[in-house]
This record gives structure tokens, C-alpha cells and sequence, in this order.
């Protein structure tokens, strides 16, 4: 049975795609029928990731930004644009992962997580809304995480600032709504990606084994959740199958929220 791909002549950017749930997304979007922009700070990665989704026939442009800097994004989106000939898909995904409470966090790693995470959201989004416009609407995802919906030890500068980008979806959501854009949110438990290792291994006082048995453990369907997992969901969410969501917060968390 031949199934029509969901993403058909549609075009996605994707940021932080140089790896992990990003580049997980990128090759699901791209095997859909999507032209995806690999947008990473990481210029090898993204190439490497562009390159890896053209070798297998999909449409991929690696494009460097740091999505916390103004700059950096009005160039990124409209070289996207460009590239791409239009945008239809928007997928806030880039991010850090910094531990600590609020006595051990310092101002700059503070700052620098709310830089990434939420005005990182803010500047891609408006940026790509006049070409999501221009194109009829289109969609746009933002990576936020079970640390914004649960109270999590240790992750105080990350959970608020994920915390904001779910207040944020809903806020543009509803502004959005008229342009024929919709916003949602996806809120990953713990996945394994290359980022999350160093998390890991502390949390396993130096073994990365031990930190992802004790994480999977606090899952109920009992491991961590893969990128392609994620990105099948942000595919949903991309897609007309979702075309009558918005504003709404997506768990995908293997049941850590449940509990």
C-alpha cells in the first residue's frame, strides 16, 4: 500500500537540526516530501546533516546561525526562504541543557538559556511569520519539555525557561490563528541524544550507564525516548493531519508526566 507523503512540496526550517530530535526531524520531514533548512550554530553539522538527507534524494540546505542572535536569525530565515522558494513549516527545536538550582546557576548561564530557548523562539518565529504568511500559513513548533508541565531537581534555569516557551505557544497561538498559522508545543521526556549524555553521566555519578538506567527508570513505559520518536510527533504536528490544533502543549514523555 503506497502512502502519500504528508509533507508534499512543503518547506521546513529547523533549528539546532545539526543533530539529534533536530536531525531526526530534518530526515523525517525531508523523506515526507518537505525541503528542510538544516539551521544549526554548528557549521559542519549542519553540513554533514544537509548531506546526509541529499544523499538519499531529499531536498537540504545546511544554513549556520546562532538563533539567539537577531542578526544571525533575519539572515538565516530569509536565506531559508531563498533556498527554499518559500515556508510553510517552522520548528523552534535548538537548545542547552543546563543543571542546577537557583543558589549554583550563574547569571550568565541563566541568561544564556533563556537567550536560546525562548528569545531564540521569539526571534525565528518572527522572522519566518511574513514568509509563512505569504505562503497561506503554515506551522510552527516549539520544543519545550516534561521540565515546563513537572517539577524537576536541578534544572531550574532550563525548566523556566521551557515553562515560557509553553506560555508563549499559547499566546502566539491565539495571535496567530487569523494568519492561518498554527503554534503548538512538544514537551519530550528524556530522550538520548548527544547533548543529554553529559546530563546523564552526572546523574550517574560518572556512568553514563548508571544515569540512563536511573532515568529510564522514572518513565513508565520504562526507557528514554528516541529522536525519531519526537520527530514523528512534530510530524503530526506539521502536517494537515493536525489541522485543527493549535495552542495546545504535546507530552510525548513515555508517561513521566503521568506519574
Amino acid at each position: 500500500m503506497i502512502t502519500a507523503m504528508r509533507l508534499r512540496g512543503r518547506a521546513a526550517v529547523i533549528t539546532g537540526a545539526g543533530s539529534g530530535i533536530g536531525r531526526a526531524t530534518a530526515e523525517l520531514f525531508a523523506s515526507e516530501g518537505a525541503g528542510v533548512a538544516i539551521l544549526d550554530r554548528d557549521g559542519p553539522a549542519a553540513e554533514a546533516a544537509a548531506s546526509a538527507i541529499s544523499a538519499t534524494g531529499g531536498v537540504a540546505h545546511p544554513v549556520v546561525a546562532d538563533v539567539s542572535s537577531p542578526d544571525d536569525v533575519s539572515r538565516a530565515i530569509a536565506s531559508s526562504a531563498r533556498l527554499l522558494g518559500r515556508l510553510d513549516i517552522v520548528f523552534n527545536n535548538a537548545g542547552i541543557a543546563p543543571s542546577g538550582s537557583v543558589l549554583d546557576t550563574d547569571e550568565d548561564e541563566w541568561d544564556r538559556c533563556f537567550a536560546v530557548h525562548v528569545k531564540g523562539v521569539y526571534l525565528t518565529s518572527r522572522a519566518a511569520i511574513p514568509h509563512l504568511r505569504a505562503a497561506g500559513g503554515g506551522s510552527i513548533i516549539n520544543q519545550a519539555s516534561v521540565a515546563a508541565l513537572i517539577g524537576m531537581a536541578n534544572f531550574s534555569a532550563y525548566s523556566a525557561a521551557k515553562g515560557a516557551v509553553v506560555s508563549l505557544t499559547r499566546a502566539m497561538a491565539i495571535d496567530l490563528a487569523p494568519l492561518g498559522i498554527r503554534v503548538n508545543a512538544l514537551c519530550p521526556g528524556a530522550v538520548h541524544t548527544p547533548v543529554m549524555e553529559p546530563l546523564m553521566r552526572n546523574h550517574g555519578g560518572g556512568s553514563l550507564e548508571r544515569g540512563l538506567e536511573i532515568t529510564a527508570a522514572k518513565h513508565p513505559i520504562g526507557r528514554l525516548g528516541t529522536p525519531r520518536e519526537i520527530a514523528g510527533a512534530a510530524l503530526f504536528l506539521a502536517s494537515d493531519d493536525a489541522a485543527f490544533v493549535t495552542g495546545a502543549t504535546l507530552p510525548v514523555d513515555g508517561g513521566r508526566t503521568a506519574c
